[in-house]
């Protein structure tokens, strides 16, 4: 057995990978389905294209980060309007985020903010199930 491993509790021999390791495969998986899943998105959503596998691996990298950083921000701006609508435009921020990402890479192009509205939504839709789909054992 490799230093490295580790042996499943009560299974002897058993070698099961270490977290660390797994959790970074994951996370390019994540980035890989991701990108897939937005490559899917304009056969559902009319004024939507993706040229490229790269401009979609690019997209879904942009729009990971744009989701972590800048969509917080967004929220908390236009927290009044959010809580007014129950949470509602959050959806809006949604779409903002994806048309701002769209602008960004040369190979995603969104015709209005509602082809980028519907497209976000079904983004966030295939991304939770990827999400749900490569959890953590642990957490499940």
């Amino acid at each position: 057995m490799a230093p490295d491993a580790r042996r499943a509790p009560g299974v002897p021999g058993h070698w099961a990978p270490r977290p660390e390791r797994s959790a970074g495969l994951r996370l390019l998986l994540r980035w890989a389905l991701n990108a897939v899943a937005l490559m899917l998105i304009p056969e559902l959503v009319s004024g939507l294209t993706v040229n490229s596998y790269t401009a979609a691996l690019v997209g879904a990298l942009l729009l990971g980060l744009a989701n972590a950083l800048i969509r917080p921000l967004l929220i908390l701006i236009t927290l009044p309007i959010t809580l007014l609508t129950l949470g509602l435009f959050a959806l809006v921020i949604n779409g903002i985020t994806f048309w701002m990402v769209s602008a960004l890479v040369g190979g995603l192009a969104v015709a209005g903010f509602w082809s980028a509205f519907w497209a976000a939504l079904i983004y966030s839709v295939l991304t939770t199930l990827v999400d749900g789909a490569l959890a953590d054992e642990r957490r499940r």
